[in-house]
């Protein structure tokens, strides 16, 4: 058979400028639709991250015109400032604490309405509202509720013979009833997320279950909450990074009291940059905190996600 040596010319680089492949108009098209959040992302959230880091590394007073170039100092005075390692352990509590509350009410929330009952779209109404209230609508109606004089929740605990509880006043229990006004107010996004979940599960493999005799608690155990490992992972992911930047419902509730059993790191921030104007101090705490969640995330993606099968 006859054969040629005759090469197939390939397209130059102006042929292909000129005459894209589909792949490549489709990524060009992507990078179109992205460019504005990319700009937005670059000017307000990698500038600003920058910035911090700069500023960081010098003594930066508000009201005082030079601002000298100090090094680590911040940083050094930082880790040695007590105020900031019980913000630290504080802001680790409140997070472990709401963080896994929200987790179960959110589950069990998204199980009770995604049953075959009569009013399924209103309970999920319902129960998604609390997390359409601003934290100051929150921190003002939870301080009512939990008042030692008026509140609604002593004046229920006093059917059952017990007396008043200074929710918000005492060291010990400061840090619990902020995670419940916490819980109460941010299941409603997590719920939608594990709905979503719920419905993803085949119908087919709760038939077989029951067929082969399976229980309630085998059918949650075995089946909901393997399946639902992806949806947990980002619930518990997002949880983690928003609950530990808390400042509204301390803020607003406690002002970091008693004393400083509800100082948050964020607070913490607050106070140094708004309150004492000290805003390179303030920036070496937000890279702190920035560094402290980066830390958090990746380890809740190591020990979490081994077992999540996507």
């Amino acid at each position: 058979m006859y054969q040629t040596n005759a090469r197939v010319a390939k397209p130059g680089l102006l042929s292909q400028i000129l005459s894209p492949s589909l792949k490549t108009r489709e990524a060009i098209a992507a990078y179109i639709f992205l460019a504005p959040f990319l700009i937005f992302f670059s000017i307000f959230f990698v500038r600003a991250v920058i910035l911090a880091v700069e500023y960081s590394f010098y003594d930066w007073r508000l009201l005082r015109p030079t601002r000298p170039y100090i090094g680590l100092e911040n940083y050094i005075e930082l880790f040695e400032d007590e105020v900031w390692w019980t913000a630290v352990q504080n802001t680790f509590v409140f997070t472990i604490m709401t963080v896994i509350g929200t987790t179960i009410v959110a589950l069990a929330a998204a199980i009770a309405v995604t049953q075959p009952v009569r009013g399924q779209g209103f309970f999920r109404v319902l129960l998604y509202m609390p997390s359409l209230f601003s934290v100051g609508a929150v921190g003002l109606i939870w301080v009512w509720l939990l008042s030692t004089q008026f509140g609604v929740i002593n004046y229920g605990l006093s059917f059952l013979g017990i007396r008043p509880i200074n929710w918000l006043g005492d060291p010990d229990l400061v840090l619990p009833a902020l995670s419940l006004t916490t819980i109460w107010w941010s299941f409603g996004f997590p719920m939608l997320i594990l709905i979503a979940g719920l419905q993803g599960i085949p119908e087919q493999l709760y038939e077989a279950a029951r067929i082969d005799g399976a229980n309630g608690r085998q059918l949650l155990f075995n089946i909901t909450l393997p399946l639902l490992r992806p949806a947990i992972l980002f619930v518990t992911v997002t949880g983690v990074i928003a609950h530990f930047q808390v400042y509204g419902q301390t803020y607003i509730m406690t002002s970091g009291g008693p004393g400083r059993a509800s100082y948050s790191v964020v607070y913490y921030l607050y106070q140094m940059a708004w309150v004492a104007f000290r805003m390179g101090y303030g920036a070496a705490v937000a890279v702190a905190i920035a560094v402290i969640m980066a830390l958090l995330t990746t380890l809740q993606f190591l020990f979490i996600s081994r077992r999540v099968e996507y």
